[in-house]
């Protein structure tokens, strides 16, 4: 699995139109191929940070996601809205290369 981590802060005066964009953006991101997981956090504080971990089988499903004119589009729409944005792409560990869960 490859996990794409995207990391950043609501602009204060754009909440509302980021709202509203993240719905459509949702919607958009996930009708391109590839994804097979999308998880969404914030702090427990309650403040303007998000997070947002996208999981795809291997790096090629990643790679012809985010080539995506669908998936670019979207990303660029959302820019002037969130301020800090930070994307990272996690590979599996040599270590620990599939899930360990409790009890297995």
């Amino acid at each position: 699995m490859v996990l794409y981590v995207a990391k950043w802060n609501i602009h204060p005066d754009k909440a509302e139109a980021y709202g509203e964009w993240v719905r459509s953006a949702t919607q958009r991101l996930l009708a391109v191929p590839g994804v097979v997981e999308l998880r969404a956090y914030r702090p427990t504080t309650g403040t303007h940070q998000r997070v947002a971990t996208y999981e795809f089988a291997d790096m090629d499903a990643w790679a012809a996601w985010i080539s995506s004119e669908e998936v670019r589009q979207a990303l660029e729409e959302g820019r002037p809205l969130v301020t800090n944005a930070c994307m990272e792409l996690w590979g599996p560990s040599p270590t620990i290369p599939e899930p360990i869960r409790p009890g297995q």
